[in-house]
């Protein structure tokens, strides 16, 4: 009965899907393709091989490599005309030294977004942590082409296509965030800092997080079903969420979502570990999208020309789809009661 249940409140959800209840709602989703169709592996694959290689050297909180990495970023909105929500138009959230442990320098989130058409105070933010571990004791450079490269350049490609709908006159009717955090890899500090020292948007306008964090592999399990993903949290705070999301996918990919890690009782604790968490914490519904872990995980190993990057172009593309319904449907999404 339970299943029955769900099949049909997912095909009225399809039916009654926000894109849809526009006028010319025909035009707008295929508009709505059209502009997902610019996020490709070919700019995704560019995009990676210069932000995950020798030259960011790993990408170290607080380190040299760093900083080149938060200026690539920055550069990027720059150059498609996206702008800061800041109020003095710079990019970078500084985080002082003192928040930080163990000795780890002054560091900063990147912030780019776009101003919504109806709803401008009602945000999603999209995030991916844009650092990595840095130089292992052995001389050897982490890459982190996976993690988090693979999330940092979907983010970019995402907010791209947002923009090239915004020009064409159908930006979204939520304000878009895009968050490329800091030290997520020695404890969430990035995310915390915005979530409890400094959020630029109020936390209660916040509609949701969607988080990336590793979605450029194929891990051992589904390797004779590449057309996957793992999703976390979905369903954690809203079940309207976790509605939409499935319905965007049976509508436009019919990817496999697999929830393995979504079980409460999941020994890897995956819920608890990366950026979505903090946002989580205060109340705000996540999704956090990861392609499990590999052989390469923390390791030299994870570099650019092992991404697959067909699967990265359909997971980003999925996770456009899912941030354009969730910025343009009527009604916010509803938080559970529980």
């Amino acid at each position: 009965m339970k299943k029955i249940t769900f099949i049909l409140g997912l095909a009225i959800l399809i039916v009654s899907c926000g894109t849809c209840q526009n006028k010319n709602s025909a035009e707008n989703i295929g508009k709505v393709y059209d502009y997902a169709a610019t996020i490709t592996q070919e700019e995704l694959r560019e995009a990676l091989y210069t932000y995950a290689s020798d030259d960011f050297e790993g990408r170290k909180t607080g380190e040299p490599g760093q900083k080149k990495a938060i200026e690539f970023i920055k550069n990027h909105y720059i150059e498609i005309g996206i702008p800061s929500p800041l109020t003095n138009g710079d990019y970078f959230q500084k985080i002082p030294a003192s928040f930080f442990t163990n000795g780890i320098k002054e560091s900063e989130n990147v912030l780019a977004y776009i101003k919504g058409s109806e709803k401008p105070e009602e945000v999603i933010v999209i995030s991916a942590h844009l650092d990595h571990i840095g130089i292992s004791k052995s001389g050897e450079i982490n890459n982190g082409a996976d993690d988090d490269g693979s999330g940092t350049v979907a983010i970019m490609e995402i907010a791209e296509a947002f923009k090239l709908a915004a020009d064409k006159g159908h930006g979204p009717k939520r304000s878009i965030l895009f968050l490329h955090i800091t030290g997520e890899e020695i404890g969430l500090f990035g995310s915390k800092y915005y979530t409890d020292v400094d959020p630029i948007f109020p936390l209660e306008n916040t509609v949701a997080n969607l988080n990336i964090d590793m979605i450029g592999r194929v891990d051992r399990k589904h390797e004779k079903q590449r057309n996957y993903l793992y999703l976390i949290g979905s369903d954690k705070l809203s079940t309207e969420l976790h509605d939409i999301s499935e319905a965007v996918n049976l509508k436009y990919f019919n990817m496999k979502f697999d929830y393995t890690y979504n079980d409460d009782n999941d020994p890897n604790r995956f819920y608890y570990r990366s950026d979505h968490y903090n946002f989580a914490k205060n109340n705000i519904p996540v999704i956090f999208y990861f392609n499990g872990t590999h052989a390469d995980y923390h390791k030299p190993s994870d570099t650019p020309d092992k991404i697959e990057y067909d699967v990265l172009e359909t997971r980003a593309r999925l996770i456009f789809h899912t941030a354009w319904e969730l910025a343009n449907r009527n009604e916010r999404i509803k938080v559970d009661n529980k």
